[in-house]
């Protein structure tokens, strides 16, 4: 029988609500969480060990680093199949993208949680916990990246995102949905999952922001970054990748500071281009040595430009690693 270790790494999953507060506060150790898993016995062993008991938002960059660099002792041992983390929703999003880009190995990592907690009726926890272990144990599930299994769906860490405030099928995939599904215990595959990269650092770079682009905004945000000694910025930009013209100075100053600039869309869906030639358009930005981001939202690009940063200072080779592949119109 496979063997798989579960990390425990806190969220709603690990939570009940207190009496005394009325609300939920972690209080579950993993064999507790794990004892709900009924029936997991007769597919796999189980080994459970506990990183964290931190809440979703009380995750930092350097604590995802030290998940990545823990998950990768048990990935190099030959009897464990496949890892399992346990997560808080609110940035499962951001580690699981961070464990993507950090592991190159074709054991299966699956990141899961919960969207209610243990005293609420309809807990999901031990279902998605047992689903993930499935997808664990598959062969299928090699060499896929990093998987988040929720709600008895596959999504890829690099095309997720969560949705919802409380749906329990919050994790969706806007541009091209999940990659597969569980069923009955079984996990079946749709499709490959499209984005294959890594960013091999044992290092990140912390000083990096995330600003959004509103109409009439200007450039005191990005001033403010850059004084505080920002190494990186996104910027989530209107539409297909454009910012009021008075935003755009700033971009601009930033950059002849030696700041890496990423410009991602705040829209659910597509791409940035530089389509628009007007002041604060996209191909005036990119003239002016902004790194385009694609289609990943503002969160994801931070943590990719976080990693891009710890490994290189060459912003040409940090644009490579955003655009390998990718068109660009420079005049």
């Amino acid at each position: 029988m496979k063997k798989v270790a579960v990390i425990f790494n806190g969220g709603t999953i690990a939570m009940t609500v207190d009496p005394r507060m009325k609300a939920a506060i972690p209080t579950l150790s993993g064999e507790e969480i794990m004892s709900m898993v009924t029936g997991i016995e007769n597919y796999a062993q189980i080994e459970s060990y506990t990183f964290s008991s931190l809440p979703g938002p009380h995750m930092t960059p350097e604590l995802m680093m030290e998940l990545s660099k823990y998950i990768q002792t048990f990935l190099l041992r030959d009897d464990i199949c496949g890892v399992v983390v346990t997560h808080g929703t609110d940035s499962l999003e951001e580690t699981a993208y961070l464990l993507h880009l950090t592991i190159d190995n074709p054991k299966p990592v699956i990141v899961t949680g919960s969207m209610r907690n243990s005293s609420e009726l309809g807990y999901d926890g031990p279902a998605n916990l047992s689903a993930s272990i499935c997808t664990a144990i598959s062969e299928e599930a090699r060499n896929r990246g990093v998987l988040v299994c929720l709600n008895d769906e596959l999504n890829c860490a690099g095309e997720v995102t969560k949705s919802h405030s409380m749906h329990l099928n919050t994790f969706q995939s806007p541009e091209f949905g999940p990659i597969g599904i569980i069923d009955n215990n079984e996990v079946i595959f749709y499709r490959d999952s499209l984005k294959k990269e890594h960013i091999l650092t044992e290092k990140i770079e912390t000083r990096v922001d995330l600003i959004k682009a509103c109409a009439g905004m200007d450039s005191k945000l990005i001033d403010f970054c850059v004084a505080q000694g920002a190494r990186g910025l996104v910027i989530e930009a209107m539409g297909r990748g454009n910012i009021p013209p008075q935003m755009a100075e700033g971009v601009k100053v930033a950059i002849e500071k030696g700041v890496a600039v990423v410009m991602v869309s705040r829209c659910f869906k597509g791409r940035v281009l530089d389509s628009y030639g007007y002041p604060g358009g996209g191909k005036e930005l990119r003239n002016a040595g902004v790194i385009f981001g694609d289609s990943l939202p503002g969160q994801k690009a931070r943590i990719k430009l976080m990693l891009a940063l710890a490994s290189t200072t060459n912003l040409e080779e940090i644009e490579a690693m955003f655009e390998r592949g990718r068109y660009k119109s420079r005049i």
